[in-house]
């Protein structure tokens, strides 16, 4: 579940994004991002943002994946996108959360077990929010991950590819909305075949392939 507060933002996060996409091998400059919608994972410990924005610039659709900590994480400088004022929680630093093992972690898990977004609880309302993108993994895995560590994140072709110990992460940033999303399920326990995250949002008319994991 992630915890959602009424506040304000300087800068924005969709500020923060169209300072970053033009610094991105897998971008390219054709018009000013605009949010179609964006996705949740939960921190089990409950101090690390995970959010994943979907935007559209020109006639691309792209996917930014995002952290938001109290503290600076260290070793990830080059994945610092930037510094924000959240007039609930202070100052957060914004990570590309490719390179945040929180991130890498949910991720992994939410392919691999089935999981869908987190729920959306706001400040205020009794009920959850809708998520404005709705994702869920094809792994049935009932158990235990595979072990992870921590690796720095490759970005090129229109993909991010995250070496994550015995698991290979790949994050789609350019997103194909025409893809077929079709994939084997019911092997998650030895990941023989490529499993996937899968989204969807409105005006969307299938799904479309987000991210996807394999046994190294």
């Amino acid at each position: 579940m992630a915890i959602i507060h009424k506040a304000t933002l300087s800068p924005t996060k969709l500020e923060l994004i169209a300072d970053y996409l033009p610094t991105q091998p897998w971008f390219i400059q054709d018009g000013a991002p605009e949010l179609i919608g964006a996705y949740r994972f939960d921190d089990p410990a409950g101090e690390v943002g995970l959010e994943t924005h979907v935007v559209a610039a020109g006639e691309r659709i792209y996917q930014v994946p995002l952290s938001y900590r109290g503290h600076e994480l260290g070793g990830a400088n080059e994945w610092l996108i930037g510094t924000m004022e959240h007039s609930v929680l202070g100052k957060r630093w914004v990570y590309d959360a490719c390179a945040d093992p929180v991130y890498v972690k949910a991720l992994a898990t939410a392919i691999l077990t089935g999981q869908e977004e987190a729920a959306l609880m706001v400040d205020g309302e009794p009920e959850p929010r809708p998520s404005s993108v709705t994702v869920k993994g094809s792994g049935t895995l009932d158990g235990g991950l595979p072990a992870l560590s921590a690796s720095a994140p490759v970005s090129g072709s229109g993909v991010t590819i995250i070496d994550a110990g015995e698991l290979r992460l790949k994050v789609t940033r350019v997103l194909d909305a025409a893809a077929d999303t079709s994939t084997t399920t019911g092997a998650a326990p030895e990941l023989h075949h490529e499993l996937v995250l899968n989204g969807q949002w409105a005006g969307l008319e299938k799904p479309v392939e987000l991210a996807s994991v394999i046994r190294n």
